[in-house]
Protein backbone atom coordinates (compact mmCIF):
# COMPACT_ATOMS: atom_id res chain seq x y z
CA UNK A 1 0.00 0.00 0.00
CA UNK A 2 1.42 3.47 -0.95
CA UNK A 3 0.75 6.12 2.05
CA UNK A 4 -1.31 8.99 0.71
CA UNK A 5 0.58 12.10 0.29
CA UNK A 6 -0.98 15.35 2.10
CA UNK A 7 -0.76 19.16 1.06
CA UNK A 8 -0.70 21.56 4.08
CA UNK A 9 -3.63 23.76 4.42
CA UNK A 10 -3.13 26.92 2.79
CA UNK A 11 -4.83 29.19 4.98
CA UNK A 12 -7.71 31.26 4.08
CA UNK A 13 -7.65 34.79 4.73
CA UNK A 14 -10.98 37.11 4.19
CA UNK A 15 -8.61 39.22 1.32
CA UNK A 16 -7.88 35.45 -0.36
CA UNK A 17 -11.53 34.30 -0.06
CA UNK A 18 -13.36 37.04 -2.17
CA UNK A 19 -11.30 38.02 -5.69
CA UNK A 20 -9.12 40.69 -5.48
CA UNK A 21 -6.82 42.78 -6.95
CA UNK A 22 -3.93 45.64 -6.88
CA UNK A 23 -4.02 49.05 -7.28
CA UNK A 24 -1.86 49.28 -9.67
CA UNK A 25 -4.30 47.73 -12.20
CA UNK A 26 -6.11 49.44 -14.66
CA UNK A 27 -9.88 49.99 -14.64
CA UNK A 28 -9.93 47.95 -17.61
CA UNK A 29 -7.85 45.27 -15.93
CA UNK A 30 -9.73 44.98 -12.82
CA UNK A 31 -13.37 44.71 -14.93
CA UNK A 32 -12.13 41.98 -16.83
CA UNK A 33 -11.22 40.28 -13.08
CA UNK A 34 -14.56 40.95 -11.88
CA UNK A 35 -16.88 39.25 -15.07
CA UNK A 36 -14.24 36.59 -14.99
CA UNK A 37 -14.97 35.91 -11.42
CA UNK A 38 -18.74 36.80 -12.07
CA UNK A 39 -18.81 39.42 -8.87
CA UNK A 40 -19.82 43.01 -8.65
CA UNK A 41 -16.93 43.76 -6.48
CA UNK A 42 -13.30 43.84 -5.85
CA UNK A 43 -10.50 44.21 -3.19
CA UNK A 44 -8.24 46.37 -3.61
CA UNK A 45 -4.42 44.95 -1.76
CA UNK A 46 -1.56 46.80 -1.52
CA UNK A 47 2.26 45.32 -2.43
CA UNK A 48 2.16 43.42 1.14
CA UNK A 49 -1.06 42.10 0.66
CA UNK A 50 -3.08 44.20 2.97
CA UNK A 51 -6.82 45.21 2.32
CA UNK A 52 -6.86 48.88 1.26
CA UNK A 53 -10.30 49.23 -0.62
CA UNK A 54 -13.18 47.66 -2.62
CA UNK A 55 -14.55 48.84 -5.97
CA UNK A 56 -17.36 47.60 -7.64
CA UNK A 57 -18.45 46.96 -10.89
CA UNK A 58 -20.75 50.11 -11.02
CA UNK A 59 -17.95 52.52 -9.75
CA UNK A 60 -15.84 51.34 -11.90
CA UNK A 61 -18.58 51.11 -15.29
CA UNK A 62 -20.17 54.75 -13.95
CA UNK A 63 -16.13 56.40 -13.70
CA UNK A 64 -15.61 54.73 -17.43
CA UNK A 65 -18.18 57.02 -18.90
CA UNK A 66 -17.19 59.95 -17.61
CA UNK A 67 -14.76 62.22 -19.19
CA UNK A 68 -11.81 61.67 -17.06
CA UNK A 69 -11.58 58.11 -18.43
CA UNK A 70 -8.78 56.89 -20.20
CA UNK A 71 -7.52 53.17 -20.86
CA UNK A 72 -4.81 53.65 -18.86
CA UNK A 73 -5.70 54.80 -15.46
CA UNK A 74 -5.35 52.57 -12.69
CA UNK A 75 -7.23 51.90 -9.50
CA UNK A 76 -4.89 53.92 -7.25
CA UNK A 77 -5.69 57.05 -9.31
CA UNK A 78 -9.68 56.78 -8.45
CA UNK A 79 -10.30 59.54 -6.24
CA UNK A 80 -11.60 58.97 -3.55
CA UNK A 81 -10.87 55.27 -3.25
CA UNK A 82 -13.98 53.13 -1.18
CA UNK A 83 -12.91 51.61 1.92
CA UNK A 84 -15.11 48.78 3.25
CA UNK A 85 -15.13 47.08 6.49
CA UNK A 86 -13.49 44.30 7.40
CA UNK A 87 -15.98 41.12 7.70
Amino acid sequence: MTPAQTQPAQPSTPATAEPHGWADMTVEVALAVMNGARTARLIILDADGRRTGLVTQDQLAGFRAGPAYTDRVRLSELDPPETAPRP
